[in-house]
């Protein structure tokens, strides 16, 4: 099998009509056209293996996860994706590798209608690299510069179940087998939270998707908007997982442990209603966490409060791909 026997076997589907392209897989590059009204959003995201993923990783779990991820960043803005390319480096051609693989892509790419119109592939190692582009409203996005003083943070769900599944696999912590199957669920497959971010969209002001930690991902708002958080440690919601790791794994877990892709977005306190319907009526447990507060010059950009409003210091932050 050549490079083109793996493209048209596995990543091209002939019978397929284009929902959200004009021209697709097969020629030198792909066409498609905006709707009217609509702004282009778009998102890259690379996986290295043993970087992002473990090497020996369900390959049908990582077909979905890669796709998944990207994905979260169109959530991130209210955007609604329509389609995205794909890049591999493989070290070999391994067929039911494949196989399994773009199963899981597709299958997660037509829960969202989103179409495959492009890509390259290459001998090296394992590395997936996905562009994804979707549609906003003219001036809807939602931008980690548009944070109001005073503004309400929100989180989209719990957070922690998947740093826990990594500190469980590379032996930081003992997790029953049980709980520990549920936090690969978390790590492996996470759920973008699309719909919702394009309901909260007319409602928030900021917005992004928890990729790298709560902690350090915050830091991105703060800079962009030119603001400080405070953020109430007791209320930001933790996986039922978490219960069975040390006090202190659970805090580094929920804080600064990364993969979760829930959204965490700012709005006007005006916004509480709407938020709480939206996220019941979309089967999420949002939760408000923190406040948007002035920058000083001597105080850090996310402050972390216990019960008693008392500010506390940790050792650990978002991850750094140069860094961790």
């Amino acid at each position: 099998m050549n490079e083109f026997d793996l493209i048209a076997k596995y990543f091209t589907r002939p019978n397929r009509a284009l929902k959200n392209a004009d021209l697709g897989v097969g020629d030198d590059a792909a066409l498609m056209t905006v709707s009217a009204g609509h702004q282009l959003a778009v998102s890259a995201d690379m996986l290295v293996a043993g970087r992002h993923f473990f090497a020996d990783a369900d390959p049908e779990r990582l077909g979905h996860k890669c796709l998944a991820v990207n994905l979260s960043d169109l959530a991130a803005m209210g955007a609604k994706p329509t389609w995205f390319t794909l890049s591999l480096a493989l070290p070999s051609i391994d067929e039911a590798w494949l196989a399994a693989f773009s199963r899981g892509l597709f299958a997660l790419a037509d829960q969202h209608e989103i179409e495959l119109v492009g890509g390259d592939t290459t001998r090296g190692p394992l590395t997936i690299a996905i562009q994804i582009a979707g549609e906003v409203p003219t001036g809807q996005a939602m931008l980690r510069s548009h944070a109001q003083i005073d503004d309400d943070i929100w989180v989209s769900g719990p957070l922690g179940g998947a740093a826990a599944a990594v500190m469980h696999r590379t032996g930081r912590a003992q997790l029953p087998a049980e709980i520990a199957q549920q936090c690969d669920l978390r790590l492996d497959l996470p759920q973008p939270r699309l719909v919702f971010g394009q309901a909260i969209a007319p409602f928030a002001n900021a917005a992004l998707d928890i990729s790298d930690g709560l902690a350090g991902d915050l830091r991105h708002i703060c800079q962009r908007s030119q603001c400080a958080v405070q953020i109430w440690i007791a209320s930001v919601p933790s996986a039922a997982q978490l219960l069975h790791l040390p006090h202190e794994l659970q805090l580094e877990a929920k804080l600064a442990g990364g993969d979760d892709y829930e959204l965490c977005f700012t709005a006007p306190q005006s916004a509480r209603t709407n938020i709480e319907a939206l996220a019941q009526e979309h089967g999420l447990a949002a939760q408000r966490i923190g406040v948007i507060i002035p920058h000083g010059d001597s105080q850090p950009l996310v402050q972390f409060l216990d019960t008693t409003g008392q500010s506390m210091q940790f050792g650990f932050g978002g991850f750094d791909h140069f860094k961790n």
